[in-house]
């Protein structure tokens, strides 16, 4: 996961909640809300970091705090996020992200700035993510499913090339910042699962600093 930035509302969804007698499934702009999410998001899930698109058969409009346990936020802006299809159609063992989570809840949310999700992750060589939060941990294994082996193999690939660009960059200590700003600040859109690249040249970041 990455922090999400939210931007301003598409025009469509304020004015559509300002009418009577309307909710998420008569809201009929959700082409324009896909574009924003994606566009917020650089191009990625709001959970695995695994590419998403701006269309209804790349993605899934997610509802952070669900529809059915909390109807009062379908149409709220904080609350929806981009997710990938995660596995949809799949078993159930094979599925992840928003297709897995269902309406259960979560304990953070990467829209939320406070909530500082990057801070909540660490990563190991296999390409695992985990959290050092005993009930987060719990629901990136369980309820969201980040850790199947597709999305393992994945993580592991990018560790994999940004370890080899820290072993054989000259002087790669002074050069840590400006990777991360290439990976993040310089982009619209960013590579898949790029969030653990940066989150390992963030280590490095603070060893050098110590």
């Amino acid at each position: 996961m990455r922090t999400i930035i939210k931007s301003a509302e598409p025009n469509s969804l304020r004015q559509h909640r300002a009418q009577a007698y309307t909710d998420y499934h008569n809201y009929a702009q959700k082409d324009e809300l896909r574009t924003a999410l994606v566009g917020e998001q650089k191009g990625l899930c709001c959970y695995c970091t695994g590419r998403i698109r701006a269309e209804p058969t790349a993605m899934k409009i997610e509802h952070w705090q669900s529809q059915a346990n909390y109807p009062q936020h379908q149409l709220t802006y904080g609350n929806l996020l981009g997710a990938c299809l995660g596995g949809q159609g799949q078993a159930a063992p094979d599925q992840h992200c928003d297709t897995r989570k269902a309406d259960r809840d979560l304990q953070w949310n990467p829209a939320t700035t406070a909530h500082m999700i990057e801070t909540r992750l660490r990563y190991l060589a296999d390409g695992s993510v985990e959290s050092t939060d005993a009930v987060f941990d719990a629901q990136l294994h369980d309820v969201l499913g980040l850790n199947l082996a597709y999305l393992k193999n994945s993580r592991k690939a990018v560790l994999e090339t940004v370890l080899i660009w820290w072993r054989s960059t000259p002087n790669a200590r002074q050069k840590i910042q400006a990777q991360i700003n290439q990976r993040t600040n310089h982009v619209a859109e960013c590579q898949p699962f790029s969030p653990v690249a940066v989150w390992f040249l963030r280590q490095k970041l603070v060893g050098v600093a110590a």
